[in-house]
């Protein structure tokens, strides 16, 4: 399949995408940082480049289609933030119910910090994680960043949002330097919304170049050599950081997150545009296509079906996999077969939930 660029089309092996950084998410939690190496952080960071890309697009396209039509931007902030509500409240929202109902910790106790899609300043302001439930924080950070930036982008000079971006940028590699020089905790300059700016800034970046059809920009993040180079960097800056003593250093908190990102900008330049040859038909196959369509899902209930550092002696997959031990105590086969449980119940929550929610978006377009 020849991937579309034009504004409109709907970019396949983003969603292949989508698979690869959910996945490496998923076995950085579940082995428990066996791998000795942020794959994780890798993938969240993925995630934010691309959200940054995807609104922004999505933002621009409505805003041009305002102009052209002669009405007003509210109409199309409207319609945005219902969109955003319809895919992304339902399961998300299902999920803090079940784990009400069931009391897990610490979810009664924090109840309102879930409901408002702030644990990511709960964990900044406490300096602690939040059990099972501390991988909602990315969710809040999205959030967040929805709440102000259509507005940025619909009501400000469109020549000045490259600067804005870049602004982003530089705001946030400042505020994770100022944490770190103050001495706190390497979770608060990770957790919060400005201090993950410069992933949706580069993102956004890109989308603004894509948009207005920059084929310099073009040429720039599909040359293989820049995401070869991109990808030392961030290899480097890794290795790096792991010279030091404490492994969340000057390195670590304030760069990584920086060079996690370029990687990140020249992975979804790729995808955009389309990769060629064996990657195409990896990210353009229809498993890995599907797997990234059910990413949210996925995400969402991973940590809920499995956790490596707080399993309850009741959790039903915990009790499957004490009476597997072949399974339980081989890494590798062990995360497979959470894979495929995690594969399963985000399946049926797309084909019950999500997909039959999603259709009314249809009733809101731009």
């Amino acid at each position: 399949m020849t991937q579309n660029t034009t504004n409109n089309s709907y970019l396949r092996q983003l969603d292949g995408l989508r698979f690869v950084a959910v996945t490496m998410v998923l076995i950085d939690h579940w082995s428990g940082d066996a791998l000795q190496f942020p794959i994780s952080y890798l993938g969240v960071c993925m995630f934010f480049v691309l959200s940054g890309f995807l609104i922004t697009r999505i933002l621009l396209q409505a805003r041009q289609k305002d102009e052209n039509l002669g009405r007003s931007h509210k109409f199309s902030l409207k319609q945005f933030y219902i969109r955003r509500t319809v895919r992304i409240f339902p399961i998300y929202y299902l999920t803090i119910l079940a784990l009400f109902i069931w009391n897990i910790e610490p979810v009664r106790d924090k109840i309102w910090w879930y409901l408002t899609y702030t644990t990511n300043i709960y964990i900044a302001i406490n300096q602690t994680w939040m059990g099972s439930s501390d991988h909602l924080w990315s969710l809040a950070v999205e959030e967040q960043f929805y709440l102000f930036f259509p507005f940025i982008v619909f009501f400000l000079s469109a020549r000045s949002l490259p600067k804005i971006l870049f602004g982003f940028m530089a705001i946030s590699v400042g505020l994770r330097l100022f944490f770190y020089l103050n001495g706190s905790a390497w979770m608060t300059p990770y957790v919060l919304m400005p201090t993950c700016l410069d992933a949706f800034g580069i993102g956004g970046l890109f989308a603004y170049s894509y948009f207005h059809k920059n084929d310099a920009v073009k040429k720039f993040v599909t040359n293989k050599v820049w995401l070869l180079i991109s990808l030392i960097l961030y290899i480097g800056i890794v290795l790096w950081g792991k010279q030091f003593p404490d492994g969340h250093n000057m390195i670590t908190v304030v760069f990584l997150r920086l060079f996690e990102s370029l990687f990140s900008l020249f992975m979804v330049g790729n995808a955009v545009y389309g990769f060629s040859g064996i990657t195409k038909s990896f990210f353009e196959h229809k498993l890995t296509v599907y797997l990234g369509r059910i990413s949210y899902g996925i995400y969402i209930y991973h940590k809920f079906i499995y956790n490596h550092y707080h399993n309850s002696p009741s959790n039903p997959v915990v009790k499957i996999l004490s009476k597997l031990p072949i399974i339980d105590e081989n890494m590798v086969l062990k995360i497979i077969f959470l894979y495929i449980i995690t594969v399963i119940v985000s399946t049926i929550s797309w084909f019950l939930i999500e997909k039959p929610i999603n259709k009314w978006k249809d009733k809101f377009s731009y």
